[in-house]
């Protein structure tokens, strides 16, 4: 449980840290530093070039890193505009809707209610406080996260049964050939800075390395709807990260839909363990 604890703190101080990074390089070159360094890791240690790969591999697992390519800069892109734990709450629809899709149990409908009350207090709604309210950019940056976080889990069970570990690896480099452009184009040569480098190793420990080991360990301790739902703190921890390390404050009601969204993801979570099912985890690579 500690682990999986260090996990998500290691994850909230890592991103906090870079969108410290976003006034040099933008959401978009931090991105592609995270996944192109965090391929780098990944490559070293898992070492997918000693299995044969055949051109039919291309497509499931281009699919399942393109998705978490571009998950990833949505992702960025959002908590530009709006705090780091309202980011990742909205983003959590998406895997909420996975689970709910796949249940079979009408009582999931009360998660589902949850999760829309939760959501409804964090949109902008017309003749809101203007000093309150959510960007609109920001609030469609995170749910488009939350889509591809939803089709991440659907590709990544697919090329988890077909490749195991080795999905992992393969799946960051195709995430990489897709966001290092996008990044490179974006901040230009501010990429090749030695102290920008620095800052973007160390936000690719931080926020994928390092939760990456902690979770796979965690995973292989404890029950999987346990994992889960300590997987539910993370808007939490990203809220206390926000306001820690980036001085974000919020609202009354802000607090209380985030409470609501983590309910929603721990009853899911709890209702699957209940059915037997896996309910999938972090899709922050």
């Amino acid at each position: 449980m500690l682990a999986l604890l260090g996990s998500l703190v290691s994850l909230a101080v890592g991103t906090s840290f870079a969108k410290s990074l976003f006034p040099a390089l933008g959401a978009e070159g931090t991105t592609a530093y995270r996944i192109i360094f965090a391929m780098l890791m990944l490559m070293a240690v898992f070492r997918p070039w000693r299995r044969k790969w055949v051109r039919a591999d291309a497509l499931p697992l281009g699919l399942y890193g393109v998705t978490l390519g571009v998950m990833n800069l949505f992702f960025y892109s959002s908590i530009k505009t709006i705090p780091f734990g309202v980011a990742i709450a909205i983003e959590f629809t998406g895997p909420l809707a996975v689970a709910v899709w796949n249940s079979k149990k009408a009582s999931d409908w009360l998660w589902v209610a949850l999760a829309i009350a939760g959501l409804a207090l964090l949109l902008p709604l017309p003749g809101g406080d203007a000093a309150t309210a959510l960007d609109p950019m920001g609030v469609f940056f995170a749910f488009t996260a939350g889509i591809c976080w939803a089709l991440y889990i659907v590709f990544g069970q697919r090329v988890a049964l077909r490749y195991g570990a080795m999905a992992t690896p393969m799946g960051m480099l195709a995430a990489a050939l897709v966001v290092a452009p996008i990044g490179v184009f974006h901040a230009g040569t501010a990429m090749l800075d030695p102290q920008w480098l620095v800052a973007g190793l160390a936000v690719a420990l931080l926020s994928s390395a390092i939760p990456y080991a902690l979770e796979m360990f965690s995973l292989n301790h404890l029950p999987k709807n346990t994992f889960s739902i300590l997987l539910s703190l993370e808007p939490a921890v990203g809220a206390l990260a926000g306001w820690l390390v980036l001085a974000e404050h919020l609202t009354l009601l802000q607090g209380l839909a985030i409470a609501l969204v983590m309910t929603a993801s721990m009853g899911t979570a709890w209702s699957a363990g209940q059915d037997k099912r896996v309910t999938p985890g972090n899709g922050q690579a």
